[in-house]
Formats: structure tokens, C-alpha cells, sequence
């Protein structure tokens, strides 16, 4: 490594700091720092200490430990006992299909998480979700694609409109969102019982509590012959994917979410409305559930009974934690679970009952909700939010690696990029008018008025 007099920051003593190139021995210890503190550690070893008390709960069953996990891996991933190859990968195939609706799900909950908001009505908007598509999906002639374009879009927008309640009561009277949306899971459940039993949503001639099936038109197309499952579900999974990391990543949207989930307080002394935020959080989050519901009604079973939902609006949540609401996180985390369901029916076959995967999946939230208690096991070091960027920079300018520091480099990078052009406009917040306790003035009045603790209006 060589000295490179560099153009660096200053130092504490006002000298120009010498940045010493780091080399690829600095970049591998960043690795290891940053992986030992990083969450994503923890949420690797929460499933690997799950699968070790769920060996010990089997052994105690008097069952194989090793058939049941080879059961499970035969269910889940490949089946070497196969009568072909398109039978050995099939188990793939499964864990894929029934990942589906718990990435969609999990991908809704997981925005909401991300602006502080904890939608835990996800199987009350899967429902609608379900019921508007198999409307479409049963009631409508329309061509192949677009049918079921449009039945998925109508799955969107009622599952949209149903978290928007949540949202608006939140936002306009202080509501918890918690309250609100559990008890819009019971309305949910009744409004479905409702429905199905009217004689416009039942097959003609029969009474039986089920919506017709969807057409052939509207149904998901199979992307493998039999024996596959899987169908364009898992393409609208991974489209609805990479919208979130869009939306949240790249938009103006996606950084007043961030900034609220952060602090709202702080969010709305930077004029961002977090009421407005609030709502629209919601309504992307109930969005991605309704694509979970058109998805079960469209694909998964083809019509609309009364446990459309099944357990996945309950699921998603574990699912949205486990991928520690990130899109990529999610998205593998749903594919995790699709394979716990694939893999417990032929995991029974060992003499295992099938609660053994809600054990594991209890248990996988369970650590996820105290990664202290994970980090002791491991004896881990605390968590901390320093990249392998800030490590390596850190390094290369001879700096204590703490974060501390690291919020330095935020502040300079931020200091660096200066103010914006002159000829970019930048938006003014309006302070003619602050509400100062109950009562509001103007912000032109006497100097001598004080504004402190006023809030926006």
C-alpha cells in the first residue's frame, strides 16, 4: 500500500488528512465487521437456532430427526426418489408456488412497517382483494392476458381501498392502526360469509358458499405442464418486487416514507405531511395484499370460498420481518416459507406433524423480535448501521472505525453535494401561519412573538 496525498478533509487539527489506498486485507476485514453487526446475521442464525429446537422437539416425539429434515428437503427442493426429472425438481416448482402470495404479502406489510405503520389487517385486504378479482375473473368476457391483467387490477384497487380506512382514521383522528385494522379483519371475515352466500356470487343452481370459477381467460397462466403448479403469479411476485425497491429507493414517496418511519416528528418539521403519508402507506401496503388475494383467487384455487385467506395474512408478517422489510429480504424470506409449506405435508411422512413448521416459524419471530438475545448465544457484537463503504474509508484515513465517524462521513457527503443550483427550484415551506398552542397567528406579527413548540399548519 502507498501514501497518496489526496485532496482528503481536513483533520481535528486543521491538517490535510494523508489517505493511505486500502487494500484488499482492509476490504476483507470490513466484510467481517460489518457482517458480525449487521441485522441480516441475525436473521440467518434465528433459523438456523429454529431448525435446532425443532430437532429437539422431534427427537422427543421419538421420530428421525434426519428423515423428518430429508422428508422436508424432498418436499422443498429436490426429490431424488423422482420417477423423472421433471418429478425431482417439481418439489422447486411447489416451494416457488406457494411462496407467491406470502412475497406479495409480505412486500404490503413490509412497506407499511417501513413508515411505522403495523398493517396487521393483511387477510382482511387479501379478501377483497380476492373477491374483486373473482368478480372479474367470473362476471367478464375479455380477452386472454388482458383479463387477467385487469382482474389482477381490481384485486389492487380493492385491496388499496380497504387499507385506506386504516389509513384515514390514523391520519384524521389518531386511531391505532393496530385496533383498526385487526377489527378489519373480523368485518373482513363476516363481509365474506356474506357475499358468498348471495345468489349473484354463488355457481348457478347450488348453494353452496363459493364464487364460480374464474375464466380460463382470466386465470394466471401455467408457465410449466403438468405436474407443475407454478403459473405468471411468481412473474407479478417478482415485478411487485422490484416496484417496492423502486417506489422506496427511487422516489419522492419512497424518502418522505422513509423519513417517517425514521421520525415523523423530525418528517414534519421538514414540512413533509405525514398525514398524507400516512394514508398513501397504507394504500400501497393494502395494494400489494389485494395482488395477494387476485393471486389466491386467479391462480392458487381458482375461485373464492370462505378461507380464501387462509393463514398468509398472518404469515406475511413473519415473512415481512424475517426479510427485515427490505424488497430482496422479502422476497427470499417469502421463498423460505413457500418451502417450510412444501416440505411439511411429505416432512408428515416421518411421523412429524405438520404444527412442526408453525413451531419453526413461532420461533423464527420469536428470535427475530429479540436479536439481543440472538447476539448473546453468538456472543455477536452490538448491532450498528456502519457500512463497508464507511469502514473502508474510515481505514483508509487512519480513523477509529465507530459510528460516530461514520456519521460524520453522512454529514460531509452531505456538506460536499453543497446547495442546489441556482436554477433548480427548490420548494419554500409556507410559515405565514403557525399554530402556537390552540391558537393560530400570523407569522408577521410582533417581534417579540414566540414560536416555540408551534406546529405547522
Amino acid at each position: 500500500m502507498s501514501n497518496q496525498p489526496t485532496d482528503a478533509p481536513l483533520g481535528a487539527s486543521g491538517d490535510p488528512e494523508i489517505v493511505t489506498k486500502a487494500g484488499f486485507g482492509t476490504w476483507l476485514k470490513g466484510v467481517v465487521y460489518t457482517g458480525l453487526r449487521s441485522g441480516w446475521l441475525v436473521s440467518i442464525l434465528a433459523v438456523v437456532i429454529a431448525f435446532a429446537i425443532g430437532a429437539l422437539l422431534i427427537a422427543m416425539t421419538g421420530a428421525s430427526v434426519t428423515e423428518a429434515y430429508y422428508n422436508m428437503f424432498r418436499g422443498a427442493i429436490f426429490n431424488p426418489n423422482g420417477r423423472n426429472f421433471a418429478y425431482q425438481i417439481k418439489p422447486l416448482t411447489d416451494s416457488f408456488f406457494y411462496a407467491i402470495p406470502l412475497i406479495l404479502g409480505g412486500l404490503g406489510l413490509a412497506f407499511g412497517f417501513r413508515a411505522g405503520l403495523f398493517n396487521i389487517g393483511g387477510a382482511g385486504q387479501l379478501v377483497f382483494g380476492a373477491l374483486a378479482a373473482a368478480w372479474v375473473g367470473f362476471n367478464y368476457d375479455f380477452p386472454p392476458v388482458i383479463h387477467t391483467i385487469l382482474a389482477v387490477l381490481a384485486g389492487l384497487v380493492a385491496g388499496a381501498l380497504y387499507a385506506s380506512i386504516a389509513g384515514i382514521l390514523k391520519a384524521r383522528t389518531g386511531a391505532n392502526e393496530v385496533i383498526v385494522t385487526i377489527m378489519l379483519n373480523s368485518i373482513s371475515g363476516l363481509a365474506l360469509s356474506y357475499i358468498l352466500l348471495q345468489p349473484s356470487w354463488q355457481v348457478p343452481g347450488t348453494n353452496f358458499p363459493k364464487t364460480p370459477n374464474v375464466a380460463d381467460t382470466a386465470a394466471m397462466t401455467p408457465l410449466l405442464d403438468a405436474p407443475f403448479k407454478i403459473h405468471s403469479g411468481i412473474l407479478l411476485a417478482i415485478l411487485a418486487t422490484v416496484v417496492f425497491w423502486w417506489i422506496l429507493e427511487r422516489s419522492t414517496f419512497g424518502f418522505e416514507v422513509r423519513a417517517v418511519g425514521a421520525n415523523p416528528d423530525a418528517a414534519r418539521t421538514a414540512g413533509i405531511s405525514v398525514g398524507r403519508v400516512t394514508i398513501l402507506t397504507m394504500v400501497v401496503s393494502g395494494s400489494f395484499l389485494g395482488m395477494a388475494g387476485a393471486n389466491e383467487a386467479l391462480g392458487t384455487i381458482g375461485y373464492v370460498s370462505g378461507n380464501v385467506a387462509g393463514n398468509v395474512g398472518f404469515d406475511a408478517i413473519t415473512v415481512a420481518l424475517l426479510g427485515r422489510n427490505k424488497p430482496i429480504g422479502t422476497f427470499f424470506a417469502g421463498l423460505l416459507f413457500g418451502a417450510f409449506k412444501a416440505g411439511g405435508y411429505i416432512m408428515q411422512n416421518a411421523g412429524v406433524p405438520i404444527d412442526m413448521i408453525l413451531i419453526l416459524q413461532s420461533t423464527i419471530v420469536l428470535l427475530i423480535a429479540a436479536p439481543a438475545l440472538v447476539r448473546w448465544i453468538f456472543r455477536l457484537p452490538k448491532f450498528n448501521n456502519i457500512t463497508l463503504r464507511q469502514y473502508v474509508t474510515l481505514s483508509e484515513r487512519g480513523m477509529e472505525v465507530n459510528q460516530v465517524n461514520a456519521n460524520a462521513l453522512i454529514e460531509e457527503e452531505v456538506e460536499r453535494a453543497g446547495a442546489a443550483p441556482e436554477d433548480e427550484h427548490v420548494p419554500v415551506r409556507d410559515e405565514s401561519r403557525i399554530r402556537v398552542g390552540e391558537k393560530t397567528v400570523d407569522n408577521d406579527g410582533p417581534e417579540d412573538m414566540t414560536h416555540e413548540g408551534g406546529e405547522q399548519r
